[in-house]
């Protein structure tokens, strides 16, 4: 769990500059996002805590928040906010994230 927590706060850390760009542009959507892609560390660091079901269902909740955080990056990029060149290396993180998280609820 504790490489987990490390893979969310290290996607945050990549996502920093997009999310600065696209708040220039839509505050709204930059906060959407820094928000879903503090709900997965967030909830991934409190599943470590928790029991059964609850583990299962935090873990669910953090790859919620990681599609969902997947899904601004493209609008963004469909608004012209930003490119696929500033995107490419979060997609990729949030691609090991929810693979992870996958097998961890599946």
């Amino acid at each position: 769990m504790f490489k987990l927590e490390a893979m969310t706060i290290g996607l945050i850390e990549v996502l920093r500059p997009a999310v600065a760009k696209i708040a220039r542009e839509d505050r709204n959507l930059a906060d959407q996002l820094r928000r879903a892609a503090s709900s997965v560390a967030l909830n991934v660091s409190e599943s470590a805590y928790a029991r059964g079901g609850n583990r299962k269902a935090l873990l669910s909740v953090a790859a919620g928040s990681a599609n969902e955080s997947r899904a601004a990056l493209r609008v963004a990029r469909a608004w012209g906010y930003v490119g696929e060149v500033e995107t490419r290396q979060a997609e990729a993180r949030l691609d090991q994230v929810v693979a992870v998280l996958w097998k961890l609820t599946h």
